[in-house]
């Protein structure tokens, strides 16, 4: 295959795996899986999801954005027979063990979008961590935008509908 036969989303893909492994390379968390959920125009808010494994332990602290006003992480989960979803301080990240930000779970909410974010593009985010020593790292990322997970079945609406997205 030639350079020029390679088409654009191919050459898309293939920037962020290569920005997501180097970020990664001396990161003190490792990242998998990560999307964020695509919105339409008037959506003010949207989801963004990933899979998070720390060496030596970490907490996720903050997470920052230039494509949002607020960007918190956020737990969703069962409280009687309603389901709530409220903001955390911060995630704990165990040693070894990773931790699934996803639908109807613990993700990341972006919030006062200030455009719509659309199908098969990106959105930068900054993951801020903190060691058991109090101090902080950042893992800037390229998340790729879909409708839904990598690999996922068309019938996760779980966590849309909880946000007023249509699918």
């Amino acid at each position: 295959m030639t350079l020029q036969r390679i088409t654009r989303p191919v050459l898309f893909a293939i920037a962020l795996f290569a920005g997501q492994a180097h970020a990664q390379g001396s990161a003190p968390v490792a990242v998998e899986g990560a999307w964020a959920r695509a919105s339409v125009q008037g959506q003010k808010a949207t989801g963004a999801f990933m899979r998070l494994t720390a060496k030596d332990g970490a907490r996720l602290v903050r997470v920052e954005t230039p494509a949002a006003g607020v960007a918190e992480v956020h737990e969703m989960k069962m409280e009687g027979d309603v389901m709530k979803m409220r903001a955390v301080p911060g995630l704990d990240l165990p040693a070894g063990k990773t931790v699934e930000l996803k639908p109807g779970g613990y993700h990341v909410m972006l919030m006062d979008l200030k455009a719509p974010l659309a199908k098969g593009s990106s959105v930068p985010v900054t993951l801020v961590f903190q060691d058991a020593k109090g101090t902080e790292s950042q893992l800037p990322l390229q998340l790729p935008v879909a409708t839904q997970a990598p690999g996922a079945a068309a019938t996760d609406m779980g966590h849309g509908a909880a946000h007023g997205q249509k699918h």
